[in-house]
């Protein structure tokens, strides 16, 4: 039996760190396959693996990754019969949902030899309030339907804050297990342990599903998603979604007449795709948004060298809110010393170090109204 981990986490939470360190500390002797699903065309991630001695694409030392793509049944029955992994880690997209993520899953295992047993969410504390009300749609669904919630940079916040961080999170899911102890206080196996604990949610997820493939064979229903029409009035799309994105990553009391903000303030701002009392949404419709309907991803590849200097002033730039509301940029890059320079940055925060150099350079901005151009003319690409 192949058993499933989903690790989701909003953009910058930390996923592939974890990841790495239960790869280091708790898969140990396992054969394990990782699926990766990033937003937009440019993958950096697996090069962050990779550089932590993780081999991509092929099986080492029990271990592969690959990317995801066309249809997502396939290709987890084709890693099973290819690989036959002890377990599979899926890390979705960082504005993915995790209910689609889980469903999809679930159907294809309750139809091969797999069992989904852990749906991870993990948080940035830090920015857990300012998402929740500015991206909740994509944000609080994976909080939702997490069986274990771990949060990252609790070391960086006060006894206060992080448990009015952890009550915000029990309001949306009172079921997870939390994790706030700082990870490096952790070993991996106490996470993993931290994490099964939340595996009856999967299990509900699976009876949940059985249930609806029961009921929607005896009536006739149709539950996938696509449009069309029932001549019974029914259909089973997840339409019925509020939240509040007006795109800003902080937390203040203060409006801004772009309605963009990038600092730590409580606010409210609208955007195209606000929603009344009714679940209407502006654009004129009842429904849950595609993540490419609200958010952008810009990326390139360059073998440009640049020096450190210049990354961080391109990554001060986008933290600024000059190119749009950026909510995440990563990249893997030659430097003029010969070096590579690996860096991370999500609103306020900006991480450049030194590490293992790739095929090439790679960069990619995501985030929300994204003035492209610009954004590759500030690294003069």
């Amino acid at each position: 039996m192949t058993t499933i981990d989903i690790i989701s986490g909003f953009l910058g939470a930390g996923k592939t760190t974890l990841i790495k360190k239960l790869i280091a500390e708790a898969f140990s002797g396992q054969k394990l396959v990782l699926i990766e699903n990033e937003f937009g065309e440019i993958g950096i991630d697996g090069g962050f693996l990779k550089d932590a001695g993780i081999e991509i694409t092929e099986i080492n030392s029990g271990c592969i990754c690959c990317s995801l793509v066309g249809d997502f049944g396939q290709a987890l029955r084709q890693v099973l019969e290819q690989y036959h992994p002890d377990r599979i880690l899926i890390e979705p997209s960082g504005v993915g949902k995790l209910s689609d993520v889980a469903k999809a899953v679930g159907q294809v295992a309750s139809e091969t030899n797999m069992k989904l047993v852990n749906t991870i969410t993990v948080v940035n504390a830090k920015k857990c309030k300012a998402y929740m009300r500015n991206f909740g749609e994509f944000f609080n669904d994976q909080v939702e339907h997490a069986g274990a919630v771990i949060l990252s940079r609790t070391q960086d916040m006060d006894a206060k804050k992080l448990q009015e961080t952890v009550e915000l999170i029990r309001k949306e899911n009172p079921k997870a297990i939390i994790v706030t102890t700082p990870w490096d206080s952790l070993s991996g196996g106490q996470i993993l342990s931290a994490m099964t604990g939340g595996v009856s949610l999967a299990e509900e997820l699976m009876a949940q599903l059985q249930a609806e493939h029961d009921h929607n064979h005896e009536d006739g229903h149709c539950c996938h998603d696509h449009d069309h029409d029932h001549e019974d009035g029914h259909c089973c799309h997840d339409h019925d979604h509020d939240h509040e994105d007006g795109h800003c990553c902080h937390d203040h009391d203060h409006d801004h007449e772009d309605g963009h903000c990038c600092h730590d303030h409580d606010h409210e701002h609208e955007h195209e795709h606000s929603y009344d009392e009714t679940g209407v949404c502006s654009c004129g419709h009842h429904h849950s948004h595609d993540a490419d309907e609200i958010f952008t991803s810009w990326g390139m590849e360059t073998p440009r060298q640049f020096t450190e200097a210049e990354i961080k002033t391109a990554l001060d730039a986008l933290d600024s809110g000059a190119y749009g509301t950026v909510l995440r940029s990563k990249g893997i890059v030659p430097c003029v010393d010969g070096t590579w320079l690996h860096f991370d940055m999500v609103p306020g925060e900006i991480e450049i170090r030194r590490g293992a150099p790739d095929y090439t350079g790679r960069l990619c901005v995501i985030g929300s109204q994204l003035k492209e151009a610009d954004v590759q003319t500030l690294f003069c690409l």
